[in-house]
């Protein structure tokens, strides 16, 4: 496609306000051509397949499909189109979600006009596109990992990785090379740092944090 065609982008959700909002959004932008409308994940693959648009902008939650399951079909099916999730949604769930359905970028629905054209122009060029609030929400979930995972000390991280794996205490002892007695040390100070008291939480919590 040479550089002076516009952007052609098919919308996707499944309230007409919303959809009458984005295309007066980005109707007056000569970069960006909105080519088509569909209400839910189905009708968009089903449009994709003629009208053939650079880039999908979708919603989450809509029946008949969603727009999760319609993004990995688009990924398998439409490889060159580009899908940009709106979404009113920023926990982290949700983005994360998103980031292996092999979407191109998630951005909220208040965004300003121009974020819009500036994220639907980048994932077009290629690029990963996630609006400010959602990076800020991706960036407090790693900064909350990395402060949980400096809480345990190594021999900790030791102790809970076999009491993951259903040690008992005599078992983790041997294997470490320390008494049963320091091995419930350990377990009474993993319980109180990080205020799990059960063996299926700890567990959750080692599988979690790839200490399995």
């Amino acid at each position: 496609m040479s550089t002076n065609q516009p952007i052609s982008v098919l919308l996707v959700d499944d309230h007409p306000l919303v959809l009458d909002g984005i295309r007066a959004r980005l109707e007056h932008e000569n970069c960006i051509q909105v080519v088509g409308e569909a209400n839910n994940g189905e009708q968009a693959l089903s449009l994709a397949a003629h009208l053939r648009p650079d880039v999908v902008l979708m919603d989450i939650s809509m029946p008949v499909m969603g727009g999760l399951e319609a993004t990995r079909q688009f990924h398998d099916l439409f490889p060159e189109m580009r899908v940009l999730i709106l979404s009113m949604h920023d926990n982290q769930e949700y983005i994360m979600s998103v980031m292996q359905s092999g979407a191109s970028g998630y951005i909220l629905k208040d965004v300003s006009s121009q974020e819009m054209i500036g994220a639907i122009i980048s994932v077009h060029q290629g690029n990963s596109y996630y609006s400010s609030g959602v990076s800020q929400t991706l960036l407090d979930g790693y900064s909350r990992h990395q402060n949980e995972s400096r809480l345990l000390t190594p021999r900790e991280e030791a102790v809970l990785t076999l009491l993951a794996q259903g040690k008992n205490t005599k078992a983790i002892g041997r294997n470490l090379g320390i008494s049963p007695r320091t091995v419930e040390t350990h377990r009474q100070n993993i319980k109180r740092k990080l205020d799990i008291h059960t063996p299926t939480g700890l567990a959750k919590y080692a599988i979690e944090h790839e200490l399995t």
